[in-house]
């Protein structure tokens, strides 16, 4: 069963595709865009090109764990999503996932645009291995 992890964004949108197994990260990408229509045509067209069986979207959360305006945003994308890949997108806590994925890049040595254009996969990455590791 192929999972897709989907780390939203205004600018960019990062994704992380399970390999066939569902239990590793296989493919990465970032979709750049502002418009969520678009960022969504894009998702449910990956989806297809690698047959996709279930959706994880990452949930910003405070540190204490309570849910801020920017959550409510991510909600709101998530029903708009579920609902042109007619099938439920589950949230998941990415408390953390942005700041780990910038630690992980700073430790290779990707910095400035390199790390600009990388470091929503690497949160997408992070968001999918926490999900697949919750073993839901």
């Amino acid at each position: 069963m192929k999972t897709m992890a989907i780390d939203y964004g205004d600018a960019r949108t990062g994704i992380a595709i399970s390999d066939l197994t569902g239990t590793i990260v296989g493919t990465t990408t970032v979709i750049h865009s502002w418009n969520r229509e678009k960022t969504a045509e894009e998702i449910v067209r990956l989806a297809k090109e690698n047959r996709v069986d279930r959706f994880v979207m990452g949930l910003p959360k405070n540190m204490d764990g309570t849910e801020g305006a920017r959550a409510a945003l991510y909600r709101e994308f998530a029903d708009f999503l579920s609902k042109q890949l007619g099938q439920p997108v589950i949230l998941w806590d990415e408390r953390r996932t942005t700041v780990e994925a910038h630690q992980i890049l700073s430790a290779g040595n990707y910095h400035g645009k390199k790390r600009k254009n990388t470091v929503d996969a690497v949160a997408a990455s992070l968001i999918l291995e926490g999900f697949l590791a919750s073993g839901k």
